[in-house]
């Protein structure tokens, strides 16, 4: 994600080397045709929707629309709330950017100024803002998994830069995988939050909260570790 100084694409042979670059990859490789990868669209899909259905509560800056109980005694609440939903739209945007093969492949500045925004603009401002809201949303509505799930992100996503300031693209592409799981972990309990409210389910709203706040995100991370742990030695792209 970093700004260096070469343009070209460079391959790592394995998650085990730490330092320096890999050798180029060979140019006359053709890429796989998208609908042999059809993920980053289906992502694309599941992003837009989520996003469609979270930003209409709040486009109309109206406090009675919003989808947490507010804090009466705190002006700052639905302001700050707005920042953090701002934020987190940006960041969605950004991993799909992010993750997309075709983009970082063949065109890494983009891949690299997306990345940037991802981590200033995005995650880490995201992140804060849910630790500093969080202290004032009521207990029941799951303030422990927010908690741990902002401070995981901030984490992860800044080993994740930090690895690709210092050129060692493998630690990076672990990294931003993980952070990509936690950002895109709301997909998850906004989904079963709609399911159980359109069917309704006759559940506590303080244990559906709980749920949804630390579902969604242990449940990327798994499936990332997994993948990671499937394919080892895959090689890894990573711009420069």
């Amino acid at each position: 994600m970093a700004q260096q100084t070469e343009p070209a694409d460079i391959t790592l042979p394995s998650p085990d080397r730490k330092d320096g670059p890999a050798p180029e990859q060979d140019p006359s490789r053709p890429g796989r045709a998208w609908w042999r990868r059809p993920w980053p669209l289906l992502l694309a899909l599941l992003v837009t929707l989520f996003l469609v259905d979270e930003l209409t509560a709040y486009l109309g800056l109206d406090p009675s629309e919003a989808r947490i109980t507010l804090n009466e005694d705190v002006p700052l609440h639905y302001p700050l709330l707005v920042a953090h939903i701002g934020f987190g739209t940006i960041a969605l945007v950004t991993v799909v950017l992010q993750v997309w093969p075709l983009l970082r492949r063949n065109h890494p500045r983009i891949h690299r100024a997306s990345g940037r925004l991802y981590v200033f603009a995005g995650a880490l401002p995201s992140a804060v803002l849910a630790l500093a809201i969080m202290p004032l949303m009521p207990a029941w509505q799951g303030t422990i998994g927010v908690a741990v799930h902002a401070l995981l992100w901030i984490g992860t996503t800044t080993m994740g830069y930090r690895a690709a300031r210092k050129r060692q693209y493998d630690d990076h592409r672990r990294w931003m995988l993980y952070s990509f799981a936690l950002a895109t972990g709301v997909l998850w309990g906004r989904a079963m939050v709609n399911v159980m409210t359109y069917a309704e389910l006759n559940i506590d709203v303080g244990y559906l909260f709980e749920v949804a706040r630390w579902l969604g995100w242990m449940i990327n991370l798994m499936l990332v570790q997994w993948w990671l742990d499937r394919r080892p030695n895959r090689p890894a792209p990573a711009p420069v």
